[in-house]
């Protein structure tokens, strides 16, 4: 594959809409309001053990607030059909819900009778309840229970099912610490025919030892090379790595590869301070800001 030292402009006018994460304990609004802009498409984490009613409140505190709350439905923590049900309708009326991130959940046992996100498409409860948009997960470096064919059949089922229930059907990736797992999986879409919208996620600022613990419990692989070779590039001067390699990497990439990519998704392992800061610095002119990174701390190693 040949690259180009020029940056995409399709790709860069894309980060300025980024969307974020934050937890679904709704104890990070004051610091959203101060980092990023209303508008902006903030999805809700659903971690184990949590209440739906209450990712519902946080959902309705984000709709309140200016935003565009985007809730995750975890298959295996819903206890039955009524309780999605119930999540669904309340998402939507109370906090006009109209895009969900379905998962399967951070559970070995379904709590009821949804074993994975094809359980809940199956269920009929998604149109019913007016979701518009379904984001599903995607996994450059692979998913930990499934194979790659199986993976790819799997992401086909639900482009057949969006084209014929007229729910838009994306994909938001695992944020990966280099762009060649990215662009390698988009190729193995591209090949499968599968032309849904990509998502890229990126892992927002953070310090080494917090990206590394993340990366472990989101079973990333190969790409952890990268960060470490971050590390000791920089040494113990540097505080924060931020997303700069990855971006660099799409934004060199040829236009062919990249094609399906329709936005970005920060997950803000280092905080929302950093996370909106990393974006606002970068939205310009990401590569030329990658560069600077790399100077900067050249010199600092160098003087």
């Amino acid at each position: 594959m040949t690259v180009t030292d020029q940056p995409s402009p399709r790709l860069a006018a894309l980060l300025p809409s980024a969307s974020v994460e934050i937890s679904s304990r709704g104890h990070q609004l004051a610091e959203l309001r101060d980092n990023f802009a209303a508008g902006t498409d903030v999805t809700i984490t659903f971690l184990p053990g949590d209440n739906y009613r209450h990712n519902v409140e946080t959902a309705a505190a984000l709709r309140r607030a200016g935003y565009n709350p985007v809730p995750h439905v975890a298959a295996r923590e819903m206890a039955s059909r009524e309780a999605l049900d119930d999540f669904l309708a309340r998402a939507r009326g109370e906090a006009g819900v109209s895009r969900v991130v379905l998962i399967a959940g951070d559970v070995a046992a379904a709590k009821g009778p949804f074993k994975s996100t094809w359980d809940v498409c199956s269920s009929g409860l998604l149109e019913a309840r007016g979701v518009a948009y379904v984001s599903l997960a995607g996994h450059p470096e692979g998913h930990p229970y499934l194979e790659l064919p199986e993976a790819l059949n799997g992401l086909k089922a639900w482009r057949d099912w969006g084209q014929r229930t007229g729910v838009r059907i994306d994909i938001v990736s695992q944020f990966c610490f280099e762009s060649a797992p990215i662009l390698q999986w988009i190729g193995a879409l591209d090949r499968a025919g599968i032309d849904l919208p990509v998502i890229i996620g990126l892992a927002g600022p953070a310090t080494p030892a917090t990206l590394t613990k993340f990366a472990l419990r989101c079973g990333i692989g190969n790409s952890m090379r990268a960060l470490r070779a971050q590390i000791g590039r920089f040494g113990r001067l540097l505080t924060d790595t931020g997303p700069d390699d990855v971006v660099r990497g799409l934004w060199s990439a040829p236009a062919t590869a990249t094609a399906s990519i329709t936005g970005f998704h920060l997950f803000p392992f280092g905080g929302l301070r950093k996370a909106g800061a990393w974006l606002r610095e970068n939205h310009h002119d990401p590569l030329r800001s990658a560069e600077r990174v790399v100077v900067s701390h050249a010199g600092l190693q160098n003087p």
